[in-house]
């Protein structure tokens, strides 16, 4: 069994990063957010748009992203940046407390002058930086691994090379006992089929089949019909010509293991194995519902070179073909374009990633995370009220 240095926590969980994190709980203070983050090195914004003038949907919705980012395994403290009149700080620092997160809450309001607390929130991570430098690593191995699959700038390729890959280094971990998160709904609509009869039970093909219905029906409620062309223009200049062919391709990054579960956005699964999750195709929203729910690293496929990352997991990017291997290695960690050229098999591509997912599990460095790239969003379900 492969094991790797993780750093536990007291719920039990264990992060394959130290971070500490500042995050704003509603739209009006990310550039405070950035701001207090600046003053301590080392800690990481994350920043976001919502939070307020949300349908409830929406609200619990960002309350579990927030809930998931802040508490996860990866994160050793966070500090929440909230108004003197939302509620939400509050409770999401309770929350956290309640499952023994070292969490605080500090609140912008008329009665405090903005550099009171800004000198506030500089202090508590200061302490915050000094305590998770002397948390130690502990040996774990790979049943304690989620990983999530995603994949952004689909091209001709992708099916043929780097989702397979993906696709075999998936089962390799569910039959190592670990985690595999498979994501994107939009991307399963016309292949929902043949991932449904993966299922371990009827009930669980049924629920996957009814997030996909859903979600073509909110589609077709703005007038579009996703299923008869390529969504985005970027999927059609690399060589695709209908979402089926393109979701055909996207679902292999699921490799053949059976499906065990079906959960919805940021949510964490409850069962080992092979799990699906509800999140729409853009791919920022899609890696934060990855991490949220628990992911410590994200596989990512690209066909364009797509420099997406997280604030709080390593994303490895996976290259379809040689051709942007060579153009974009500096952004690139594995180059499935081998398989292409005969110099690998899928499921030696696959084995890579294994290998480098192990890798990554003991402290190397992703390329998106050399290069800072530290991309949130949450997934909004309704309009602004």
């Amino acid at each position: 069994m492969q094991t790797f240095e993780g750093y536990r926590r007291p719920n039990g969980s264990i992060g394959v990063r130290n971070h500490v994190i500042v995050m704003n709980t509603v739209g009006e203070l990310a550039s405070f957010t950035k701001k207090i983050a600046q003053l301590v090195p080392g800690v990481i914004p994350v920043v976001h748009q919502g939070g307020q003038a949300q349908f409830p949907e929406d609200y619990k919705q960002t309350i579990r992203t927030l809930k998931g980012t802040a508490g996860h395994p990866n994160v050793s403290s966070a500090l929440f940046l909230g108004m003197g009149d939302d509620p939400l700080a509050k409770e999401l620092e309770e929350l956290l407390k309640d499952d023994n997160h070292h969490v605080h809450a500090i609140y912008f309001n008329k009665d405090k002058p903005v550099s009171e607390v800004l000198k506030e929130g500089k202090q508590w991570l200061e302490e915050a930086m000094d305590r998770s430098k002397t948390e130690k690593t502990e040996t774990a191995d790979v049943t304690e691994l989620i990983i999530g699959l995603e994949c952004g700038g689909s091209d001709a390729w992708s099916g043929i090379t780097a989702n397979p890959a993906i696709g075999a280094c998936s089962d390799f971990i569910v039959r190592d006992g670990g985690t595999s998160i498979l994501a994107e709904t939009t991307e399963a609509i016309g292949a929902e089929h043949i991932l449904a009869k993966r299922a371990i039970d009827p009930e669980v093909g049924k629920k996957f089949l009814k997030i996909v219905k859903e979600y073509e029906e909110r589609i077709k409620d703005t007038g579009e019909d996703i299923r008869s062309a390529n969504p985005t223009p970027g999927n059609m200049a690399g060589g695709l010509t209908t979402l089926e062919e393109k979701s055909l391709g996207c679902i292999k990054k699921g490799g053949n293991s059976t499906l065990m579960e079906v959960i919805d956005y940021a949510e964490a699964p409850s069962k080992k194995g092979f799990i699906f999750m509800d999140t729409p195709g853009y791919d920022v929203e899609s890696v934060a519902g990855l991490a949220a729910g628990g992911a410590q690293i994200v596989l990512f496929s690209t066909g364009k070179g797509s420099p997406t990352g997280s604030p709080i997991v390593p994303v490895i990017k996976i290259g379809t073909n040689p051709r942007l291997y060579e153009i974009m290695s500096e952004h690139i960690d594995v180059n499935a374009g081998k398989i292409i050229e005969g110099k690998n098999t899928i499921e030696e591509i696959g084995e890579e990633i294994y290998q480098k997912i192990m890798a990554t599990a003991n402290g190397s460095m992703t390329a998106s995370e050399k290069h800072k790239n530290q991309e949130f969003a949450i997934w909004r379900l309704a309009e602004t009220i």
